[in-house]
């Protein structure tokens, strides 16, 4: 018996997708530049972002610009660019990890800031890096239930807090070999923002077609990865390790109810160059058909997946299959399948 929870859409198409690059552009060396005393003194060599992570560098926004401001930037640009008129939107979801507070949500000042209807249902959903794909899921079954005729789905992270605070952390002369390497994987992230249009695909036979998906659970693992704004500690062996598991036993099982041998391109969430070789070599294809945004822009968490897409958008061809696909701290995995 499968161990997947799978999902079909009947009539959901990605109208736009877009994304919006944070302007500060913050290297690896940097970082290895501030850390270097505490190198020296526990034995540890600077370069291991870029050469264990494969990440050069990672963007910041600047201190004035929001998390909200970020995910409406997104937002407007993908509805500029699917010409949908904001009072047309029936539901918007933003799916960030990062949040300045507790409440209200993000949502709703992206709602405002947009100028969305006041019948637009709006709301955070978050999961980790797999936010933004489960939003499609949720997205998708409002537009093919006759709910909601079109659907914004907006995401916008901001890693520059949470490094200074943790680059401070570990530039102290208590910082130890174990917090370095427990705290390693903040050190990775990056800033950006992303968003998407969906809509009816009777009334938008441009649009693609969104066919559906699986997910499944592991939540044996919810404790390898936990983090807020301030510290973030990962034990990343024991992650990398389960969360390759998780997929590959996710995508056999897929197998019985999607055929996914023809796949085009796998548009996925990206936490390393090593996972990502890891995760084309389980799955038996080419890693050139993983588009990496990770070198420059770093791990961007749920808007990792729509921001590699939109950059993609201009190498696609009508027809070719997608899969956007993830593995989110807790732990829990997702694929979703579109038609471009």
């Amino acid at each position: 018996m499968s161990g997947n929870a799978t999902f079909r859409h009947t009539n959901t198409s990605v109208l736009s997708v877009c994304a919006v690059e944070a302007p500060m552009v913050v290297s690896s060396a940097s970082f290895d530049e501030r850390l270097t005393a505490t190198y020296r003194r526990v034995g540890m060599k600077p370069g291991m972002l870029e050469k264990l992570a494969g990440v050069r560098e990672r963007r910041w926004w600047p201190v004035d610009v929001s998390f909200a401001d970020a995910a409406a930037m997104a937002g407007a640009k993908a509805l500029a660019e699917a010409g949908i008129n904001p009072s047309q939107i029936g539901v918007m979801i933003n799916t960030s990890v990062s949040r300045a507070y507790l409440e209200p949500s993000t949502a709703v000042a992206v709602h405002h800031q947009l100028g969305l209807p006041t019948s637009c249902m709006n709301f955070d959903l978050a999961n980790a890096c797999l936010g933004f794909v489960n939003a499609i899921q949720l997205a998708g079954t409002m537009i093919d239930s006759g709910q909601a005729d079109y659907a914004l789905i907006v995401d916008a992270e901001g890693s520059r807090y949470t490094q200074e605070t943790t680059l401070a952390r570990l530039a102290a002369d208590s910082a130890t070999a174990d917090d370095l390497r427990s705290q390693f994987a903040t050190l990775t992230l990056g800033s950006g923002s992303a968003a998407m249009v969906l809509g009816r695909g009777d009334r938008h036979p441009e649009g693609h077609r969104v066919v559906g998906g699986v997910s499944r659970a592991g939540t044996e693992h919810h404790d390898l990865c936990v983090g807020n704004l301030d510290h973030m500690r990962t034990d990343s062996k024991r992650l990398f390790e389960a969360g390759l598991a998780l997929a590959l036993d996710t995508w056999q099982d897929a197998a019985s109810d999607f055929d996914w041998s023809g796949i085009d391109w796998f548009i996925a969430h990206q936490t390393s160059v090593v996972h990502i070789r890891a995760m084309a070599a389980a799955l038996g294809v080419p890693v050139d058909r993983f588009p990496l945004t990770l070198p420059t822009y770093g791990n961007m968490g749920p808007a990792a997946v729509p921001f590699t897409l939109a950059r993609q958008v201009d190498d696609l061809r009508a027809g070719e299959r997608l899969l956007l696909l993830g593995i989110g701290s807790g732990l829990n995995t997702s694929y979703a399948e579109i038609i471009w």
